[in-house]
């Protein structure tokens, strides 16, 4: 393998390779309203990136009177019966898996979505190797855990690989585990950083792009 290139690109799901996060605050917002409870845009995207128990729990504050396990279960089946009818794809995205598919790089989705989600989407695109979700981890993003998990899949040392991630918690979990990363924000701005590589798009970007970053990194 090239010098140049990773052992593995790692993938966050829901804002970067889809850009599911208005499905997840309908899902919110419907479920706290039921329960007299109000739910903004805002409130939603203050939890872009973190796990889904967490987003529970702040709607348990707001009312909602299920336990944590049914306030999942009940948003996951709602956001992926919204997937399943039209995905929505960020821009961008699918040129740039199939650019470094043709690579020969191994490429993973690192998820706090749960498995019914992110196996969809792997299946649907068929090029992913492997698949890390929310239900395969004790500790959920900012916690390294996730990306350590997601190296670990492919037998890649997490400090040779590039992650791209829209959030923060996501690009905290990402830079703790070592993963070159790249910041690719959608919903919520990320604050510049010399932790991380931000592209504001990543329309146009191709795997040559990833070996510019992942060479920086280690030059």
């Amino acid at each position: 393998m090239s010098a140049t290139n990773p052992q593995a690109v790692l993938w966050d799901l829901d804002g970067t390779i889809i850009d599911s996060e208005p499905y997840w605050l309908l899902s919110e917002q419907r479920m706290v309203e039921e329960f007299g409870g109000t739910w903004t845009e805002a409130d939603g995207l203050a939890l872009v990136g973190s796990g889904l128990t967490f987003a529970a729990t702040e709607m348990q504050r707001r009312g909602v009177t299920l336990p944590v396990e049914a306030i999942v279960q009940r948003m996951v089946d709602e956001v992926d019966a919204m997937i399943s009818d039209q995905v929505p794809w960020r821009e961008g995205a699918l040129e740039l898996i199939d650019s470094i598919h043709a690579a020969g790089i191994p490429q993973v989705i690192v998820t706090m979505s749960y498995r019914s989600t992110a196996h969809f989407i792997a299946n649907h695109v068929g090029l992913f190797a492997a698949v890390i979700s929310g239900e395969d981890v004790t500790h959920p993003k900012p916690h390294p855990e996730p990306y350590l998990m997601g190296a670990a899949a492919v037998g890649a040392d997490p400090r040779l690989c590039v992650a791209l991630e829209d959030s923060i918690p996501g690009n905290e979990s990402a830079v703790s585990a070592g993963a070159v990363t790249i910041a690719v924000p959608l919903h919520i701005a990320i604050p510049d950083s010399s932790k991380y590589t931000t592209w504001h798009t990543i329309v146009g970007r191709d795997v040559s792009d990833i070996r510019e970053v992942f060479a920086g990194a280690h030059s």
